[in-house]
């Protein structure tokens, strides 16, 4: 099947995958007011790539089967190529305001670079290397949805895994002649409601050893299997709203977070890439060249986030006269740079882009992503004290939209204006605001963008661990050296 509608899309969702919130279980995703809006996002997503005016830009034609499909899957071979994939990323991007992080082009991108380094993975086990590879071919083919989990449950976290006295973490209890059998939970599985399939991948380093082999896994199998479950966190979605305008991102773009508990489930050798390897796990990504990749898509979502807030901040400062005061047109130049230090960023990468040895593809340089990928959750929250320093009280003061239809209308539709801005325009401007800094939905973007890439603190020692240290230390060093010769001559 090559690119899928969103009536497609809808219409899988109608499976039995098992999907729990608020103490129950969801049986229709579509049709739940929890996760309706979101839905219809995705598919609006999907319908994107039907959209002629846009369709060169959204798809290629499969290398296999020759019908079109996703752009996010190619396997970019030259700048151009990484060029044309980062465009059409933004295209989605830009439609979610950059709100959407786990849109399918993220897994489709992962999938891509793991895919191109597959004798990587067929390193114990050639069968492996062709699981990989056969897996790529199928998402692209049938245009998947996934989602995925790479993070054992917080339990204990001053011990290792393999030694915590609550076994609670996902791992693999049997072999059998079909396949592994895995039982205990993985967080976070980000879209898990939307998703066709699960991927299931390390993270965090494992000791070589045998008692940390049964949770040195990777694999994929569909959201419905037998014995797979999700226990979503509370819906952002603001239920009782008046008005679609009032939370007009939450109610379209809560991609959710749940847990994924595996019940003695059966993954079938065909879909499993990794088996009992904690070597294979430890730096995955990196090791792969896949993380340049992955970072190239995510910093494509950083630059459209950050051009919204841009914008939106402009808008409200414009609204009521505030952009004439030189300290807001610092806090709104902090806005500018943040959009233009992501978009550099991404630019350079491209620019110093390589063919990566692991995986054969033109890899993005992954020095200026690596700077995205740890100044950016602090960007983003800045935005948002930005946000809620220009909008004050008038986001704790604005209506709902409805009271414009309201009894009180003629009050709001007097005492809701603003220098350049009627009434609905203000008020409409502001509840936007209000949902992308202060509401719920923008506490959950911030805590995610903290932890969308990882650990901090982890990933802080491990961008550290891979830079080139020695040449700048040489430098200081020969500088003294100088510095001091010609002291002894002066």
């Amino acid at each position: 099947m090559p690119i899928r509608t969103g009536k497609q899309f809808l219409e899988a969702l109608r499976d039995d995958r098992r999907i729990f919130i608020d103490g129950e279980r969801v049986r229709d995703i579509a049709a739940d007011p929890r996760f309706a809006g979101a839905a219809q996002s995705l598919a609006e997503l999907y319908d994107m790539q039907h959209d002629k005016a846009l369709h060169d830009r959204m798809i290629f034609s499969s290398p296999s089967s020759g019908e079109p499909v996703g752009l996010s899957f190619i396997e970019p071979r030259s700048v151009d190529d990484l060029i044309r994939r980062r465009e059409m990323i933004k295209l989605w991007m830009d439609a979610t305001c950059g709100m959407f992080g786990r849109s399918p082009d993220f897994l489709n991108v992962m999938v891509t670079g793991l895919a191109a380094a597959a004798p990587e993975f067929g390193r114990s086990d050639p069968r492996f290397a062709d699981n990989i590879r056969a897996y790529h071919v199928l998402a692209r083919e049938r245009d998947l949805c996934m989602t995925h989990t790479l993070l054992n449950p917080q339990v204990d976290r001053s011990r290792p895994v393999e030694h915590q006295e609550k076994d609670l973490a996902a791992k693999i209890v049997k072999e059998t002649d079909t396949g592994i059998v895995i039982n205990g939970a993985r967080m976070v599985s980000t879209l898990c409601a939307y998703a066709d399939e699960i991927l299931v991948m390390p993270s965090t380093f494992l000791p070589t050893n045998e008692e940390a082999a049964p949770y040195a896994f990777g694999f994929a199998i569909p959201v419905a299997a037998p014995g797979l479950r999700f226990v979503c966190r509370p819906s952002v979605v603001h239920q009782n709203a008046a008005s679609p305008m009032d939370f007009p991102l939450s109610s379209r773009l809560d991609e959710g977070d749940g847990l994924a508990v595996f019940d003695n489930v059966l993954v079938p050798w065909e879909r499993v890439f990794i088996h009992r390897d904690p070597a294979m796990c430890n730096g995955l990504f990196q090791r792969t060249g896949a993380m340049p990749q992955v970072m190239h898509q995510t910093s494509t979502k950083n630059l459209a986030k950050s051009e919204f807030m841009m914008a939106l901040g402009f808008a409200i400062a414009r609204s009521t006269n505030i952009d004439a005061h030189l300290h807001v047109q610092g806090m709104l130049a902090e806005l500018i740079q943040h959009t233009e230090f992501v978009r550099s960023c991404i630019r350079a990468s491209e620019a110093d882009a390589s063919m990566s040895p692991a995986s054969g593809l033109m890899t993005p340089a992954d020095m200026p992503l690596w700077t995205v990928r740890m100044m950016y959750p602090k960007m983003f929250i800045r935005a948002c004290e930005i946000i809620q320093t220009l909008g004050a009280g008038g986001l704790v003061a604005v209506p709902s939209y409805a009271e414009l239809a309201g009894p009180a209308s003629a009050d709001v539709e007097t005492y809701a204006q603003a220098a350049n801005a009627d009434a609905p325009t203000r008020v409409k401007l502001f509840r936007l605001a209000f949902d992308a800094a202060v509401s719920s939905f923008s506490g959950r973007q911030q805590l995610y963008e903290r932890y969308y890439s990882g650990d901090p603190v982890r990933l802080a020692g491990a961008l550290y661990t891979l830079y080139e240290k020695d040449a700048p230390i040489a430098r200081i060093h020969k500088m003294l050296d100088d510095l001091e010769a010609k002291s002894a001559t002066s």
